[in-house]
């Protein structure tokens, strides 16, 4: 009568959890064995070893620099998505936002944009796109889109810095509803160039929806997060 038999646990998983315990207690930025080490030290091939690194890299555990070596990766940022901006919520956790911007146009908006945006084809929205980071390191390329033309939009957001600021102080646009997509992805070349992470990392892509207290539309935004060093969480309250 056939049992059923449990696989065996893969080797470089079993080395995963050895190397977890490695690093168990040891401060961010802090070195590794090589994988030539580590090989002779758990007696396996240096093609498990690898493998195992490259999961605790893509999971945000350690960090890799090329011709620098494989080191204990900081703790992840835990962004709070609720009626906030990205700049409000690294603040809050005390930590230090910047963003670089890529570009800032007037366009017309495309099918996909109008439609999130209660606009007609070809109307006017701004499009701003900005790598976003955290203490100095990238950690999202974001691309948001808002309807029509803000005047002086470029100075005002230098200043301020946070989006959400901007919009409210000085246009008069409050959020008041926000609507959040979670999705994954793996980067691909662009995201390599922008991110600083190696093609085929996890990503967390955000779409969000912004609406004022009257239900119009005031941002449609698509962030992509480094999987590594994110960490999506969402807090509801009841009404009840």
């Amino acid at each position: 009568m056939p049992t059923d038999v449990a696989p065996a646990t893969p080797k470089y998983y079993l080395l995963k959890t050895e190397v977890l315990g490695l690093i168990a207690g040891l401060q961010p930025g802090t070195l590794i064995p090589t994988e030539r080490a580590l090989a002779g030290r758990y007696a396996t091939s240096r093609t498990t070893v690898r493998q195992a690194i490259s999961e605790l890299v893509a999971e945000g555990k350690l960090g890799r620099i090329q011709g620098h070596g494989t080191f204990v990766a900081p703790p992840k940022v835990t962004h709070v998505r609720q009626l906030t901006s990205f700049s409000d919520d690294a603040r809050n956790q005390g930590l230090r936002p910047d963003s670089r911007l890529l570009s800032l146009d007037v366009v017309g908006a495309d099918d996909g944009v109008a439609v999130r945006l209660g606009l007609e084809q070809g109307q006017p929205v701004t499009r701003l796109e900005r790598i976003r980071l955290i203490e100095g390191e990238p950690l999202a390329h974001e691309v948001a889109w808002l309807p029509g033309r803000l005047p002086r939009f470029k100075s005002h957001l230098a200043k301020a810095g946070s989006l959400y600021a901007v919009l409210a102080d000085v246009y008069g646009l409050r959020v008041a509803e926000v609507e959040d997509t979670v999705e994954t992805a793996l980067a691909g070349p662009e995201d390599v160039r922008l991110l600083g992470i190696e093609m085929g990392a996890p990503l967390l892509v955000v779409h969000r929806l912004a609406r004022d207290a009257n239900g119009a539309p005031v941002e449609w935004t698509r962030s992509a997060f480094r999987g590594d060093r994110f960490r999506f969480v969402s807090r509801v309250k009841s009404g009840g």
